[in-house]
């Protein structure tokens, strides 16, 4: 008789969660229970399961996000969960938060009161106004130097200076609609690679981020390819720890003072992730610029729309401690801008505890609140060409040597080294030696460019596509690959090179 192919197997236990205390479950048949005081959870696809035993003391777990709607959560459970402070997500994969639940606060009467008078006090005007600023200062910094778009920088900080002068949130919203066009127009173009070995599995339009909108739907949502896909999943796990936030604080997550009431929407949720949206947006494109994306992590359903798979979203998942840091001053100053009306100073009974920053323990300890600049967490690293995962370079150590013999034929003995071998490292060191040096001596020496920034944006880097890769490496003694991330304008040189570059494209920098 034949063996069977597929032997089912116990599912694999653990005792403790990710040390960013984020647990991700999906699958199909999740169950989340109690047995014996402790969190039982279960979850994964066909045969590999994997089992959680959590209990009260010392679990570490800060985050519950589900994936999916599959599987049973107890009453008992959500009790547990509410004992240990610990927010329960439930979120979709088209980038839809389902369900949030949080640590339970009292609810305050006269904080909710104000947020629902706060059209008439003309709180909201004051508070969407700034919210928006925020929001557009981010936009600007990223399209300027990330993007390297001036022209879409400078259109972005033109709309936002017209904020001071809006009186409705029609014209707030209106403004941030125009703003968002000259800062999607600079995304149009972007690049997205994938491994060698999934090029030929890969639609032409996932390979660039192309528009916003999606052709689906006329809005973002349901993404037709990987980066927006990305892109809307980030925001769902922002507006889920944005709920959370503004729950925790007293605040009703429905009454918004931008988005208007819509069924099924916390307006105030998406309120409060507008000044964190750019922030995902710079995590996303120093992602996609330095790594591929793997074919395997996405799907493409029979209409084009594009999704992401359950372990690939879990992944992303653990970034929401990231976003939830991010928030929690805003939604702290939001709360106490509904408390305060006006401009005047909180008495002390009009005062909103900081549950989210600890600032008012910190002050009151002598301490000087600085905001955080959260960093998430680093996206998965892979292999350039055939896409397994590594913990650092570019390629694994197959396709290094792969990559190495390609090289050897194409360029000849000059390739023996490879990028990974102890020679080329030490070449490596040696270089950024040399290039150490030369910025030391160029300031000690007090040399100063001809080349502004602004010049070398829109009158230099524009122009660097007429000239050869070998003729900027060259001139700024530079590597080829860095000379083509510099043409491409994926890379910017040190400002010492700028006035080599600009006689190079016969530029004269004192115009």
């Amino acid at each position: 008789m034949a063996a069977a192919k597929n032997v089912y197997q116990l599912p694999e236990s653990h005792n403790s969660v990710p040390r960013h205390g984020v647990l991700t479950l999906f699958g199909y048949g999740i169950q989340v229970f109690i047995d014996r005081g402790h969190l039982s959870i279960e979850d994964g696809i066909g045969t590999e399961r994997y089992r959680y035993r959590l209990p009260r003391i010392g679990h570490g777990l800060r985050r519950l996000v589900v994936i999916g709607s599959d599987g049973m959560v107890s009453l008992a459970a959500l009790r547990w969960l509410a004992d240990q402070d610990v927010a329960f997500v439930m979120l979709d994969r088209d980038g839809s938060v389902l369900v949030t639940t949080g640590p339970v606060r009292a609810s305050d009467a006269r904080l909710r009161r104000a947020q629902a008078l706060a059209s008439q006090s003309g709180t909201a005007i004051r508070v969407a106004r700034e919210l928006i600023d925020k929001k557009l200062a981010g936009q600007e910094q990223v399209a300027r130097h990330k993007l390297l778009a001036p022209e879409n920088a400078a259109a972005i900080h033109r709309y936002r200076s017209e904020l001071a002068e809006a009186e409705t949130p029609e014209r707030v919203r209106l403004i941030e609609s125009q703003a968002a066009s000259a800062y999607w127009a600079a995304w149009r173009t972007l690049t997205i690679t994938f491994p060698r070995k999934d090029e030929a599995r890969v639609p032409d339009h996932w390979r660039v981020f192309g528009a916003r909108i999606s052709p689906l739907t006329g809005s973002p949502r349901l993404a037709a390819n990987p980066a927006n896909a990305i892109l809307n999943y980030l925001y769902a796990v922002l507006e889920s720890e944005s709920r959370l936030a503004a729950a925790s604080l007293g605040l009703d997550p429905g009454i918004g003072v931008l988005h208007v009431d819509a069924p099924y929407r916390d307006s105030l949720a998406c309120d409060l992730m507008e000044p964190v949206r750019a922030q995902i947006d710079a995590f996303l494109l120093d992602w996609v610029s330095r790594e591929p994306l793997k074919r395997e992590w996405f799907f493409e359903q029979r209409d084009g729309n594009c999704r992401l798979r359950g372990s690939f979203a879990a992944q992303l998942s653990e970034t929401a401690p990231t976003w939830g840091r991010a928030v929690a001053p805003f939604a702290e100053w939001v709360a106490q801008s509904l408390r305060t009306p006006g401009r005047k100073p909180a008495s002390k009974d009009q005062t909103v505890p900081t549950r989210l920053t600890q600032r008012r323990r910190g002050e009151g300890r002598g301490n000087e609140f600085v905001p955080s600049s959260p960093i998430a967490q680093r996206p998965p690293k892979i292999c350039a060409v055939c896409g397994v995962s590594l913990k650092r370079g570019r390629y694994c150590g197959t396709c290094a040597s792969e990559v190495s013999r390609e090289k050897l034929i194409a360029f000849g003995p000059v390739a023996r080294v490879t990028a990974q071998s102890e020679e080329a490292q030490k070449a490596r060191t040696e270089t950024q030696k040399i290039h150490a040096a030369e910025i030391r001596l160029w300031i000690d020496s007090g040399s100063r460019t001809q080349v502004d920034e602004t010049t070398y944006l829109t009158k230099v880097q524009p122009k660097l596509a007429s000239v050869t890769v070998s003729a900027i490496s060259l001139a700024l003694r530079i590597s080829e690959p860095y000379a083509r991330d510099i043409r491409a304008g994926r890379r910017r040189p040190h400002l010492r090179h700028w006035q080599a570059l600009a006689k190079l494209i016969r530029i004269d920098a004192s115009d």
